[in-house]
């Protein structure tokens, strides 16, 4: 017999009945039913019940167990009988009548319990990762993160992509998010960063004459936390393809990805065949963003020309210094209470708006509300036919400067989609965002930049960089959004020199700063690089959506808290001074205040 187990805890069944088993585990849970003890063995692959008398010389072993000591249980396997079978475990039908009992692993009074639905601060979590990762559902959220990188790792090779390993020190960028430096021991004064992502590296395989790269890679940012996003690193499935246009990108990421989802969807519905295909402009007005969740059906409808010119005058004058105005439809709200009306423009106030106008179009087929009084009748119908409302139905108004009403009318869509229970459930709809604007003008400063990617080609290349106004250029960049969350971005890559200082010296840039920058890819292009596109699924994210969890950190083995501090591992923290001797480093600490309220300069260190 094996020193450990002839079986794990989620494998006896009933034809193992009258065999002798060994099994290794943690005690789950204990129950004392008189003469006889109860013993829940648990380890990852399930839990078994093991049986112990009272009389057993082994019984004081068991006795004494806390919950989470490592048991070796020795016994033979008997059936249950019909009104203590358990059949929400698979190993429900049989229990281990314990013989023999060694504990392998005493354990202390637990800071967090495993076993129960209890609610622990995350802090604590954290700080006791490797007993949260015990519970059910946590183990689960790992295990499912596995089980979806290896099927990603399955489809991608089986589609023909190749596998590389690019480098994890690499030079600092100064575009995109904060780097993370690694300093050189061996180049004084001179700094190592860990890759935001592989970007340039997997443009370069395809100027290596590569054809289909992917990894699961790393990515470093210095960026703070949320819960879609980690503090520090996160995964994504990079690919990079050579040759390929837009749809042929398309093409080969859906029967991942969407057979990812439909893999571990559990039942829930997810989005068939080729996926919606909604262009930026077009995002922005019926969704009011360029992630939008469309499982609510609410869509979004400019009615600034029935209020130009009106008798709203609050409305039809800021119109005429440039306002529009978004209508979002409430469906079945005009029987609503006027509290409800006064609670959603108690919100619009609390996220910095004016308020919230609204007309209500009763069943009776006529209209109320503040702006109905003050608007003629005709406009008044043109608007609920634009919108496509009803008697019994609302409609929402939202009046700024474009970039403001757009975004806060996507923000009302939500928050009326909520308030009226009209989100489909269980299912997964994804949809590709494309044609984003090559350029945006700074409000500000009025100055041209990049509105996205800046490596990302034009559409109609060089000649539209020449020909046409730069606000109305679009580039070969796409987004994957599922459920109003951003899973992946990518583009068609600019692969050609001329068209890259062409598309940088719109923005104010000379040849000289794309050398300086980003010398090694452009540089790289002068020798013949082939046309390539790819994108950057977000495993996290993918997986986040999956476990049906609204926090990143449920789906991470060990991650860092919202301040970018590991606290199991109490990193970052301190180095000694041989160290910082030995990478020629001085620390110039800021200025701390001492517990009494004086400024108590930090000491300098120096190497």
């Amino acid at each position: 017999m094996h020193r450990y187990r002839t079986h794990n805890c989620g494998a006896l069944r009933l034809e193992d009945a009258g065999k002798q088993a060994r099994l290794s585990g943690w005690v789950h849970r204990k129950r004392d039913h008189g003469n006889l003890v109860f013993v829940d063995l648990r380890d990852q692959f399930g839990v078994t019940q093991c049986v112990v008398d009272t009389s057993s010389p082994v019984f004081s072993i068991i006795d004494a167990a806390r919950s989470e000591t490592v048991l070796c249980i020795t016994g033979n396997v008997v059936e249950r009988t019909d009104d203590t079978v358990n059949d929400r475990l698979p190993t429900g039908k049989v229990e281990v009548q314990i013989d023999e009992v060694e504990v392998l692993s005493q354990t202390d009074v637990l800071p967090i319990q495993v076993y129960g639905e209890n609610d622990y601060p995350e802090d604590l979590r954290l700080k006791y990762r490797y007993l949260d990762l015990r519970r059910e559902e946590m183990r689960n959220n790992i295990l499912l993160r596995s089980q979806v990188i290896a099927s990603i790792r399955r489809r991608m090779i089986e589609s023909g992509f190749t596998e590389f390993q690019t480098p994890i020190l690499t030079a600092s960028s100064p575009e995109g998010a904060r780097d993370f430096l690694v300093p050189s021991r061996l180049h004084p004064g001179r700094f190592y960063a860990l890759p935001q992502a592989p970007q340039i590296f997997k443009q370069l395989v395809m100027v290596s004459g590569f054809d289909r790269y992917f990894q699961i890679a790393p990515c470093f940012r210095d960026e703070d936390g949320r819960a879609d996003r980690s503090p520090g690193e996160f995964y994504q499935l990079d690919l990079e393809m050579a040759f390929v246009t837009q749809d042929d990108v398309f093409a080969a990421i859906e029967p991942v990805i969407g057979g990812i989802f439909s893999e571990f969807a559990n039942g829930r519905a997810v989005t068939e065949g080729q996926w919606p295909r909604i262009p930026y402009a077009e995002a922005m007005l019926k969704y009011g963003s360029d992630k939008p969740d469309l499982r609510n059906p609410l869509l979004i409808t400019d009615v600034t020309e029935s209020f130009a010119g009106s008798s709203f005058g609050l409305f039809a004058k800021n119109i005429e210094k440039g306002s529009i105005v978004r209508a979002i439809p409430a469906p079945g709200s005009a029987g609503q209470p006027r509290s409800y009306f006064d609670k959603l423009n108690d919100w619009a106030r609390s996220e910095g708006a004016g308020g919230l106008g609204y007309i209500v179009y009763e069943a009776d087929g006529g209209a109320k509300g503040p702006i109905a009084k003050n608007l003629d009748e005709d406009r008044v119908a043109a608007i609920r036919d634009a919108t496509g409302v009803g008697p019994g139905d609302s409609v929402f108004f939202v009046c700024d400067k474009p970039s403001v009403a757009e975004k806060f009318a996507g923000l009302v869509r939500t928050k009326v989609c909520e308030e009226l229970d009209l989100l489909a459930k269980d299912r997964f709809d994804i949809c590709w965002i494309v044609d984003y604007p090559m350029y945006e003008r700074d409000e500000a400063t009025g100055q041209i930049d990049f509105s996205h990617n800046p490596f990302s080609m034009p559409q109609g290349g060089l000649e539209a960089l020449e020909t046409k106004d730069p606000l109305d250029v679009m580039a070969f960049q796409y987004d994957i959004v599922c459920n109003g969350v951003e899973l992946c971005s990518g583009a068609i890559r600019n692969h050609r020199p001329d068209v890259m200082i062409k598309a940088f010296s719109i923005a104010g840039y000379e040849e000289s700063v794309i050398e300086e920058r980003f010398g090694g890819m452009f540089n790289a292009f002068k020798y013949g690089a082939p046309p390539h596109g790819g994108a950057a699924p977000g495993i996290d994210r993918i997986v986040m959506l999956l476990a049906d969890t609204p926090n990143i950190r449920e789906v991470t083995l060990f991650p860092m808290n919202n301040q970018a501090e590991d606290l199991m591992m109490q990193a970052p923290n301190e180095v000694d001074e041989k160290q910082l001797k030995e990478l020629h480093i001085k620390l110039e600490l800021p200025k701390e205040i001492d517990k009494g309220g004086s400024e108590d300069g930090a000491a300098q260190k120096e190497a």
